[in-house]
Order: structure tokens, then sequence, then C-alpha cells
């Protein structure tokens, strides 16, 4: 299998315009690994990379590390009642 010119570098620049014509083929790039800069007239203005673990979320991950206070659980006052109940 042939490899592709990108498949050499680890970095992808391309103008605003060229991101705007392939933002389907930038995601892609990210998406395997590849970072990608984005220039306005030949200056870097943003880098999109991939997220380290972009699903990697887990129920009660957290557990040990934050609990709520003790008035998290007492009885609303009667205003902020009367707010959630209105249409």
């Amino acid at each position: 299998m042939t490899k592709h010119i990108l498949d050499y570098f680890k970095l992808v620049t391309v103008s605003i315009s060229e991101a705007k014509k392939k933002f389907s083929c930038l995601l892609a790039l990210t998406e395997s690994g590849k970072d990608v800069v984005i220039t306005r007239h030949g200056v870097p203005v943003v880098r999109i990379v991939r997220l380290q673990n972009p699903n990697k979320r887990v129920f009660g991950s957290m557990k040990e590390q934050i609990a709520p206070g003790d008035e998290f659980f007492d009885p609303l006052p009667e205003e902020e009642l009367a707010l959630w109940e209105s249409p």
C-alpha cells in the first residue's frame, strides 16, 4: 500500500480558505493523530488537535474527589420553588 505524503508529517498547515473547503478532511487528519494549523495570510491562527480521551467518561469517577455540602439537601425557599413551578 502506498503512503500518502501527509502520512510523513505530524503537523499539517493550511490557509483559512483551504480549511473551509476541506474541513471534513482536516477533522479526519486530527482523528488519525495529525495536528492541523490554520493560517491567515501565512500567520498561524489556530491549531486543531485530537482530544486525548474523547469518550472516556466514567460515571462516578469523581466520587471520592467531590461531594455536595449538607445545604444541598435542604428544601428550597418558597420564592425559588415558585420560579421552578411557574410556566
